[in-house]
């Protein structure tokens, strides 16, 4: 506790200048510099008890729950049979050893929940999305009032009420298996002192992320559809430029009752396009808010910037709006690694790969907007 002890040192420094002063003038203290003498030797007794009952508390452990203990103790066992696997070392414990499957060793489940956790905390549309980590096809029902609603009429009696409603559907999430590769110098394998559990789970979760970013806005065709899917759209009347009416718009396109979530999703190149857009009374539209997430809102809403995102090119999607909860994903938790070992060995490195089981379809497409430029 430096505070105190510099504390103390100054009542010191105090204590010595008083004794110094009397003994200079050759005489006994006064009625002040006795009782001040006296305040300091207690100040100084309270200051020691202090820092004393702080040594003795960092003395003291903290008692960890058995339960508790016993996870610690498994995740760090994990931790050190997924560091041996890469290493390439064996470890004979049954029940840490990773199985082997098509796709590589199944890791531990607190391995794959840190690299899950990590993709989560990287990609904020992953985040906002509807999650679902199960395994198999998952059918997610849904109810379309597009072609019809239910609706409420006066009626007379004896006469017949007309039938009005709209119909379920359903969406179905499959499972497409992807995979990431990261690479690892040798010299960081064979460096026993290095954390190579946290350097592997970063760079494959930032792998990962970023290809899942990818497919969530993009999409491919026959397999993750993603964003691609969305049915609000707003075309802008030019290929390369948009206004400040099409922006609204594209906002006004998600009913209310969706837009308490809404956030805005564009390329950081569409996001400085916008910042020179002006309303009718010379007000800038999007504008830098310190509590916004990403530091920006436009129209009220958060303004998330994404390497993935088109810029405003003709034909391409420049913008997403909407609550991206009615975007359900689907991702399997069993993330397996592959060890490639003799691939890169002419780059004195190895191969990490990360596969899982993914895929993602819009859920409620009231929920979501989208801008489309102009085709050329």
């Amino acid at each position: 506790m430096p505070t105190l002890v510099e504390q103390r040192n100054n009542l010191l420094d105090e204590m010595d200048g008083l004794l110094k002063k009397a003994k200079e003038e050759t005489r006994a203290f006064s009625d002040e510099e006795s009782t001040r003498f006296e305040e300091i030797k207690t100040e100084i007794s309270k200051i020691d008890k202090t820092i004393k009952a702080e040594e003795e508390a960092r003395s003291l452990d903290k008692k960890v729950p058995a339960k508790q203990a016993e996870q610690r103790t498994q995740e760090e066992a994990e931790t050190r049979a997924f560091d041996n696997y890469i290493r390439g070392l064996v470890e004979e414990r049954a029940d840490v050893n990773l199985t082997v499957g098509a796709n590589g060793a199944v890791i531990p489940s607190s391995i794959a929940n840190k690299i899950i956790q990590k993709v989560y905390d990287i990609s904020p549309i992953y985040q906002l999305a509807t999650r679902y980590n199960v395994g198999g096809t998952l059918s997610i029902p849904y109810y379309d009032e597009s072609a019809g609603t239910i609706e409420m009429a006066y009626s007379d009696e004896f006469v017949d009420l007309e039938s009005t409603s709209g119909k379920f559907g359903s969406i179905e999430l499959k499972g497409f298996l992807a995979g990431a590769l990261s690479k690892v110098s040798k010299s960081l394998v064979n460096n026993s002192q290095f954390d190579l559990v946290s350097f592997v789970v970063g760079k494959m979760a930032e792998s990962i992320a970023k290809w899942i970013e990818n497919q969530l806005l993009n999409g491919t065709p026959n397999k993750v559809t993603g964003l691609s899917t969305v049915t609000q759209s707003v075309t802008a009347a030019a290929a390369t430029v948009l206004t400040a009416d099409e922006l609204i718009d594209v906002q006004e396109e998600v009913p209310d009752a969706f837009q308490g979530n809404a956030i805005w999703i564009m390329n950081k190149t569409t996001r400085k396009a916008i910042r020179k857009l002006k309303d009718g009374q010379g007000n800038y539209l999007l504008n830098r808010d310190a509590t916004a997430r990403w530091g920006y809102t436009l129209l009220g809403k958060d303004v998330y910037t994404s390497d993935n995102m088109p810029g405003m090119e003709a034909g391409k999607t420049a913008i997403f709006y909407g609550d991206m909860s009615g975007l359900a994903v689907k991702i399997a938790e069993n993330v397996s690694i592959e060890i490639l070992r003799e691939k890169y060995s002419t780059q004195h490195a190895i191969g990490v790969v990360g596969w899982i089981e993914i895929d993602a379809q819009v859920e409620n497409a009231q929920k979501i907007s989208k801008l489309v430029m102009k085709s050329a």
